[in-house]
Order: structure tokens, then C-alpha cells, then sequence
């Protein structure tokens, strides 16, 4: 497969450090895009210095699209937000994009359900389905849960889970009601059940709710 991109003329190695890549800087917050530096030169897949080049498939000008089933509808440039994709890393493992791609068609995969973090990975995994010949599957990204200034709530930096909210004197019900209104989806101070949350909510609804710009 990769050497079957490779003979087309659609991937080329670059020989980027991640330490010159980390500072690239990315305006308004946005993740770096590899800028091409590798694109235009001679290739030279060998090993040099004892390290191998990873391997990038390049994406031609335009905009990635795709129509989301619960967040915004996607649009993203492809040269200027996506950049071009590693498909093998370095280290001669294969990248988390070209692996994405594989399992969603390996497996049949109709729907992806994920976090709205990972929203701007759908374009070049997109890129990657396209260049394999495969048909996407839908895509459905849901709200993270922030805490008061606007960051996730994540384990890896001690976000407050359960545990904290029993804490705080509320049971299943009650945090089932919190987390919906934080999605306006029922008043605050609401406590019901998964089930009847459920009852209340029909899909063209949460979608017309939730479907905001994500910015990338």
C-alpha cells in the first residue's frame, strides 16, 4: 500500500526534526502545518546519519470537505490547515492517520463518534481514505466538557471526575442533569435519568443544538 503511494509519485521523505517542527509557530493557537520544506527536494529515501526519512503524502491545493452529522460541517484548506500527512513515521512505524484510515476500511466502519478535540483530524484522514480508494465513513463530534475558564476536563491533567462531583452531594441523576444543561439541552438545576434525558431529545434537535463552528 505505502509503496504503492510511493510509486505514484504521491509521497515524498522528509528528514524534519520534531524540534524544528515544535517551532514552527501557529497563529491564534492553531496546531502547527508542516510547511512543506521537504516537498520540493530530491528525494532521497536511504538511511542518513542512521535515521531514515519519514514518509509524507502530499495533498494537492483545495478545501477538505465533509458533512458532519452532529458538530459544524467541515471545511479546511488543504495546503494552508491541513498540510501535508505523515503516513510513516521515522521510526519505520506507521502514523496515526494512514493506521485510522486502515481500520475505518478494514473494519467496515459506517460512523465515528469522538470528542470535538479531534475534528480537524478528519481532514487529513480524509486525504488518506481518498488517496486509498475507499469511501469515509460519517462523522459525529461531540462537545468536550469544560470547566469554568474554558479547558477540558482530562485525566492526564487532574480534571475533576465522579469522584469530586459525589463529592459535591450529587448523585446520578443530578450530574445526567448537569452535563446536559451545559449543553442547553435541559434547564439547570435539572436531575433525570439517562432514559429520560433519552425521551427528551430527538436527533434533528441535538443536532440543531450542537452544531456549531469549530474553529480549527
Amino acid at each position: 500500500m505505502l509503496s504503492d503511494l510511493r510509486r505514484a509519485g504521491l509521497l515524498y521523505p522528509c528528514r524534519c526534526s520534531r524540534r524544528l517542527l515544535a517551532d514552527i509557530s501557529a497563529p491564534h493557537g492553531q496546531s502547527p502545518v508542516y510547511p512543506g520544506f521537504c516537498r520540493g527536494l530530491t528525494p532521497r529515501w536511504g538511511p542518513e546519519a542512521g535515521r531514515l526519512p519519514s514518509w509524507r503524502l502530499a495533498l494537492g491545493p483545495g478545501v477538505i470537505r465533509w458533512q458532519e452529522q452532529l458538530a459544524a460541517s467541515g471545511a479546511l484548506q488543504a495546503e494552508r490547515q491541513v498540510g501535508d500527512v505523515v503516513l510513516r513515521r521515522a521510526d519505520g512505524f506507521l502514523a496515526y492517520h494512514l493506521a485510522t484510515a486502515v481500520d475505518e476500511l478494514s473494519l467496515g466502519i459506517s460512523d465515528v463518534v469522538r470528542g470535538a478535540d479531534l475534528w480537524a483530524a478528519t481532514a487529513p484522514q480524509l486525504a488518506v481514505i481518498a488517496q486509498l480508494g475507499g469511501t469515509a465513513p460519517r462523522y459525529w463530534h461531540t462537545p468536550l466538557w469544560c470547566d469554568a475558564s474554558g479547558a477540558r476536563l482530562s485525566k492526564r491533567q487532574g480534571g475533576a471526575g465522579l469522584a469530586e462531583l459525589r463529592g459535591q452531594g450529587l448523585d446520578q441523576a443530578a450530574v445526567i442533569g448537569r452535563l446536559a444543561a451545559s449543553l442547553a439541552l435541559v434547564p439547570a438545576g435539572s436531575c433525570l435519568t439517562a432514559a429520560e434525558l433519552q425521551q427528551q431529545l430527538t436527533l434533528p434537535r441535538l443536532q440543531h443544538q450542537l452544531r456549531e463552528p469549530i474553529k480549527p
